[in-house]
């Protein structure tokens, strides 16, 4: 396997071989169940589908239960595809955090940010704004200043950085350290921040 499914537990540090205090983000990976098996044969791609995390049978609909149980599991709350996976897992295994890394392995993080809601420029886009309230400036210390040109074109170009919705999409943090292991409680901690609020779903991959 090359991947796992995880929980995102919480932020905490620890001291490293040299002394120094490292922030690190605790998560709580797997144990995944395998629910599906695709191959070159019957799906003309490699690849292990995941699940992690219990959910209630009545908020499931009819095929999804049936998908769980034909891999003999209690429905899940997260399922994932892990492609280009040679098929060494059968129908309904259990993957476990140690299976997949060890300790200074590097992996990449795969969560949901935080959603911050309308946000103007300068937390959106790190516009500086005016940052001179003189000369007859009025509230234009954060504002976008100027957006487009007079009467050519005459329009706002597509993707101008403007004021929007913010956070809420799918981030990836690379190149983060597996700085400890605790297999035994299924739970990882890694180097730095990884997207995402406490408890939310966490995707963890070499």
């Amino acid at each position: 396997m090359n991947g796992i499914i995880g929980k995102k537990i919480g932020m905490t540090s620890i001291f490293d071989e040299a002394g120094r205090n490292v922030a690190c983000t605790v998560i709580e990976a797997g144990p995944c169940v395998v629910t599906q098996v695709k191959t070159d044969d019957t799906d003309n791609y490699n690849a292990i589908q995941l699940a992690y995390g219990e959910r209630r049978e009545k908020t499931m609909s009819r095929q999804l239960n049936g998908h769980f149980k034909a891999a003999g599991t209690t429905p899940k709350a997260e399922v994932v595809e892990f492609r280009d996976m040679v098929a060494d897992k059968a129908l309904g295994d259990t993957i476990t955090v140690d299976e997949v890394f060890a300790e200074g392995d590097i992996c990449v993080a795969v969560g949901t940010s935080k959603g911050k809601g309308f946000q103007g420029v300068v937390k959106r886009h790190n516009f500086k704004g005016v940052n001179d309230a003189t000369h007859g400036q009025h509230n234009r210390q954060r504002a976008p200043g100027s957006i487009g040109a007079a009467s050519y074109p005459a329009k706002v170009f597509k993707g101008m950085r403007m004021g929007g919705r913010d956070g809420g999409g799918r981030v990836s943090i690379k190149n983060l350290k597996v700085l400890k292991m605790f297999p035994e409680r299924n739970l990882i901690l890694v180097k730095g921040a990884v997207p995402g609020p406490k408890g939310g779903t966490v995707i963890l991959h070499k």
